[in-house]
């Protein structure tokens, strides 16, 4: 086939694009012809055209010169051959001198300006808060702290993180939005460089934040930070408080010896894996925990009322018409739960829940009791439970185990997942406990692995999704529990029964579209991870309070059926249920409703109603409760903190009222913890 000649406008763009691929002095070539091919014409024709025009053609030329030189800043000068070229030299001297000078100034500028935007100057702020490292939990973070900061004047979030500055800056501002009064600065570098770590005035801030990075060196990076904090600190001089979370509990004590006497570290995992087995047993738990931590809710705070002196714990319950009394604040050491008969001391303070920490009004809730409302106490289901667990990640061994420890005797423990055999079978090794693990290996994605179980025969199902694998999206762990949520839902219709499905997701932007039905539960690993890191930071005194709901034993924070509590089918206030709580040893703190369970955005979670409202409760209606082994738990010298019959018994025998002891008279006891 005959090839066709290249037109004479395709061999004039090749003949232009090979010159100037010759270099600079070419590009400079280009430049002089063109500026002459535009210059000399239109300074022939101003010549010309002039009302006084030069008279001879050498005149009109010597004044083309003129102005061609004037333009160009070539000089323009007249006269001999010798006289012109020095003329040019001298202009060409000239240009050379300001372009080099203009070059260098311009440099300077731009490096300067380059530093600014990596993030390399020293922040000159106080009371401020620094996160340190880049993870899921860095947009969870920087939202709680922009919404502590909205009513302060001055208040300041600095990101110090090991990624380009204006990434770091619009991938915030995209996903928290405006920050209001809080200033947001970001800076660029190694968190665990000491140098790079002073840019962000880490000794005059309120707190520190440590996240963990989201790759396999993630807990090693923390150490490392934290010993960079304390190289930070210069002579007698501390660093702030610190916060700090690791995913292994392996790095947990260097962690902790890292961090010092004034830091905090949380064991992402651990905490995790706590939730999601609590919510195999009582979906919708996560929804509880979110709205405690969440600065947007109602939180814990402590509130000092006189008037409230002497009397029982059990009647604060209902003294606060806006707050939730949930226990005590006893020499500084939170106790969750109580026993009903606390006698509240002068200086004890009343831990509630509340909107904010000026807001926990006194009121006599007691007139809105209705004890014929009230129901009888019914037995404990204590038959073995069946569990089925979808999926496998580091967090599925952890969650078995927390699930397994208040399992009745005889339960199972299900477990599919496209994991080898003998890894699951060491993970789940149950020892001499009362329940046992059997393995099904299979692909969770496909609708023939799911077909092929006896869903209705299971008291719940979690999902998880698997942990990332080299060189696979971030995203594709959630797009594989979606297509799970999917074909589960789709065996939910074929059954005729909502599933109590608990499933774990990495990005709270996949919430939405998680195809879940009313007794479905999601939690978002991160997020509750960063909203207590963040709660934490601002309220250090509440440390204790959510090591205690979130440990292994003790008080937690539970959802129990309403009829335990209030006969079904009748309109009663919120303070009854209250006191029917108090009868069993337990704090009401809210409800959720059945009929609104599967409503964004509260999902029918109501924390902290007004203790006069009333509502009709129905079969399927919950109760949160916070409840536990804490009411009756010793003290470090084996006795149970005081009550109201033990002061009787005290006034009745000593006269000091005093048995024998106490944590608080320096006798080495220990206070009481919840």
């Amino acid at each position: 086939m005959e090839q066709r000649r290249p037109g004479a406008g395709a061999r004039a763009r090749y003949w232009f694009d090979t010159t100037l691929a010759r270099g600079t002095s070419a590009l400079v070539g280009w430049l002089v012809a063109v500026c002459l091919a535009l210059v000399v014409p239109a300074s022939a024709v101003l010549v010309w055209t002039a009302p006084h025009v030069p008279a001879g053609l050498s005149g009109k030329l010597a004044q083309v010169w003129r102005l061609t030189g004037e333009t160009l800043r070539l000089g323009g000068t007249t006269g001999t051959p010798l006289r012109v070229l020095l003329s040019v030299l001298l202009a060409l001297v000239a240009l050379v001198y300001v372009s080099t000078l203009v070059g260098l100034i311009t440099t300077g500028l731009t490096e300067r300006l380059i530093a600014l935007r990596r993030g390399r100057s020293t922040l000159v702020e106080h009371g401020h808060v620094v996160v340190l490292g880049w993870s899921e939990q860095v947009f969870t973070v920087v939202g709680e702290l922009v919404a502590a900061g909205a009513n302060q004047r001055g208040s300041a979030v600095a990101v110090l993180a090991d990624r380009d500055k204006t990434a770091m800056e619009e991938a915030l501002y995209s996903k928290v939005g405006p920050t209001g009064r809080t200033r947001l600065v970001c800076r660029s570098g190694p968190s665990a460089d000491p140098a790079v770590l002073a840019l962000t005035s880490p000794a005059t801030a309120d707190s520190v934040i440590v996240l963990p990075p989201d790759d396999s060196r993630g807990d090693a990076d923390v150490v490392k930070t934290l010993l960079a904090l304390r190289a930070t600190a210069s002579g007698d001089e501390s660093t702030a408080p610190v916060v700090a979370a690791v995913r292994d509990s392996g790095y947990l004590l260097a962690a902790r010896l890292a961090a010092g006497e004034h830091g905090i570290v949380v064991e992402s995992d651990t905490v995790t894996a706590r939730l999601i087995a609590q919510a195999a047993r009582r979906p919708g738990l996560s929804l509880v925990h979110r709205e405690l931590l969440d600065f947007a809710g109602d939180e814990f705070y402590p509130a000092s009322h006189p008037s409230l002196v002497g009397r029982d714990f059990g009647d604060v319950l209902l003294r606060y018409g806006n707050a939730c009394a949930v226990g005590l604040i006893r020499d500084g050491v939170p106790w969750l739960n109580p026993p009903a008969g606390t006698v509240i001391e002068p200086d004890d303070q009343v831990l509630v829940i509340a909107a904010d920490d000026d807001t926990a009004e006194l009121a006599d809730c007691a007139r809105f009791v209705e004890q014929r409302l009230m129901a009888d106490p019914r037995p404990r289901d204590t038959r073995p439970e069946r569990v089925l667990v979808l999926g496998w990640n580091r967090r599925a061994p952890l969650i078995l185990r927390e699930w397994g420890r208040n399992a009745p005797s005889g339960s199972v423990a299900d477990v599919v997942a496209d994991e080898d055999g003998a890894t699951v079978r060491t993970a789940c090794d149950t020892g001499d406990a009362g329940w046992r693990c059997v393995h099904r290996r299979g692909d969770t994605t496909r609708p023939e692995t799911l077909y092929g179980l006896d869903i209705a025969s299971y008291d719940s199902v979690v999902v998880l999704g698997r942990d990332p694998r080299p060189g696979e999206l971030p995203e594709e762990p959630d797009n594989r529990t979606l297509v799970t949520l999917l074909v589960l839902r789709h065996l939910e219709q074929r059954i005729g029964r909502e599933l109590p499905v608990v499933t774990e997701l990495t990005d709270d932007g996949n919430r939405p579209l998680a195809p879940l039905g009313p007794g479905a539960d999601v939690i978002i690993s991160g997020k509750l991870v960063g909203l207590l890191m963040a709660q934490i930071s601002q309220n250090r005194h509440l440390a204790a309070v959510f090591d205690e709901l979130f440990s292994a034993g003790g008080t937690q924070v539970h959802l129990r059926s309403a009829a335990d509590y209030v006969l079904s089918g009748q309109e009663a206030s919120f303070a009854t249920v209250v006191a029917a709580a108090r009868d069993r040893g337990e704090c009401a703190i809210g409800y959720r409703s059945h009929a609104d369970a599967a409503r964004a955005p509260g999902y029918g979670l109501r924390v902290n109603p007004p203790k006069a409202e009333r509502r009709r409760w129905t079969t399927g209606d919950e109760v949160v409760v916070i409840a536990g082994t804490g009411a009756g738990r010793a003290n470090a010298s084996g006795r149970v903190p005081r009550s109201r019959d033990a002061r009787d018994e005290r006034h009745d025998g000593a006269g000091d009222g005093r048995p024998g002891g106490d944590w608080r008279a320096g006798d080495g006891a220990d206070p009481p913890t919840g």
